[in-house]
């Protein structure tokens, strides 16, 4: 299903074109400010929580400053703001008057769209019932647009992924995810863990060796449901169980399917250290870990060093 232009992820930080009033509104006093200061100064005019200033892209930066960058750039191309100097910015007579003529901002990107439109390369012009309407393909934010896309590649092969693994057999099932375990580095360096399902194998499907001579061990659950069939409390009970067993410490279930809420209040309740991984937690770990997976393509995403220029 299509998204409209004013759909975004969930997130606390606001959407780019909110953010181009806070932008003007820290250079409008007509100081020269440098772009970390001005990005920092923004934020906190924008009176962002600690959680959206926290908040991060796939790629690791921060999504406020991204978002404020985006509002920057779109700033500078309206000739609302300029350089002086390198990597430094003051508002123009231009952006002072607009600022002073709407001083709430944009509240959305339909309306970036018709305020930045003379200043966007491609602009697409079709007719409506009613009207002209423009359509900008600039709107929003070019690097978010690939971490949505790179998301909805990431949710299909996570589908697919968890759909091959409720139809594998329970050997493979039990091997692929003490291979998990060991690629996101349990077992150490000399990778000590292995499968022991099979008759008699008491409730547990395999091992992590946490040292050389085994004396801490991780031991492993692990059940291929189909979707629906969540794991009870009682299930729980007698994986425990079979820790107690073993004089173990600590386990993890994991399952195509999930776990109930009686499930997983009772995990949580125990001495025993015990970790619950349902279908999906299982699939995002593996592509995270590439277990299953492997990268298809990559692509490289350049910006300026402003660094560089100082």
């Amino acid at each position: 299903m299509t998204q409209s232009l004013d759909e975004t992820v969930e997130s606390e930080v606001p959407i780019w074109p909110h953010l181009v009033r806070y932008v003007l509104e820290v250079l409008n006093s007509g100081e020269t400010l440098h772009r970390r200061d001005m990005v920092s100064r923004a934020i906190d005019a924008a009176d962002l929580s600690a959680v959206a200033r926290a908040e991060t892209l796939n790629s690791g930066g921060l999504r406020s400053v991204q978002r404020i960058g985006w509002a920057i750039s779109n700033l500078f191309k309206a000739g609302w703001i300029e350089r002086p100097i390198r990597a430094n910015y003051r508002i123009t007579d231009k952006g002072r008057q607009w600022f002073a003529e709407h001083p709430e901002g944009i509240r959305s990107f339909s309306e970036a769209n018709l305020t930045f439109a003379d200043y966007w390369p491609q602009v697409q012009k079709t007719q409506s019932a009613e009207a002209a309407e423009l359509v900008v393909t600039d709107v929003a934010d070019p690097i978010e647009q690939i971490e949505a896309g790179i998301n909805r590649i990431t949710s299909d092969v996570g589908d697919s992924l968890l759909q091959r693994l409720r139809d594998s057999h329970p050997d493979f099932f039990e091997e692929a995810v003490v291979k998990l375990l060991l690629a996101m580095g349990y077992g150490g360096a000399e990778q000590r863990g292995r499968r022991i399902g099979g008759s008699g194998d008491g409730g547990v499907d395999g091992v992590i060796d946490q040292d050389a001579l085994g004396l801490d061990r991780i031991y492993v659950q692990a059940k291929r449901y189909a979707e629906g069939s969540n794991i009870g409390r009682e299930t729980i009970q007698a994986f425990v169980g079979a820790l107690h067993g073993v004089s173990a410490t600590k386990g993890v279930f994991i399952t195509t399917s999930a776990f109930t809420q009686h499930a997983k209040d009772y995990a949580s309740g125990i001495p025993t250290r015990t970790i619950l991984i349902d279908g999906n937690r299982l699939v995002s770990l593996m592509i995270k870990y590439r277990v299953g997976v492997q990268i298809e393509r990559r692509y490289d995403v350049v910006d300026i060093d402003e660094d560089f220029f100082e």
